[in-house]
């Protein structure tokens, strides 16, 4: 026998690191797609992140040449809200871990 008792459940390891850590940022990716109108595109950038219209037409650009661009660097939650809302927009947007 291994010295439990019969029904017992061990609580699992906690790890100090947690996906929630502040020091873990994710990007908010957005894809080039052939529906959407850059102008509308820049549009969404501006009123979902409050970009001025250089900056959100410069991630456009970059989605529209490069076929992707990272357009916030937040925490996981934050970018969770964010991917949802891009979706509702109707933009192709995914969360990843940043790299370092």
């Amino acid at each position: 026998m291994n010295g439990k008792l019969p029904g017992t459940i061990e609580k699992p390891a906690v790890h100090e690191e947690t996906e929630t850590s502040p020091d873990r940022l994710w990007n908010v990716v957005v894809w080039n797609d052939p529906i959407n109108l850059m102008s509308y595109v820049t549009y969404v950038f501006q009123k979902l992140f409050g970009y001025s219209l250089e900056v959100a037409t410069r991630l456009m650009l970059e989605v529209h040449h490069e076929g992707r661009s990272i357009v916030a660097t937040v925490e996981r939650e934050k970018g969770e809200y964010y991917v949802g809302r891009l979706h509702q927009y109707g933009l192709q947007a995914t969360l990843e871990r940043q790299e370092g």
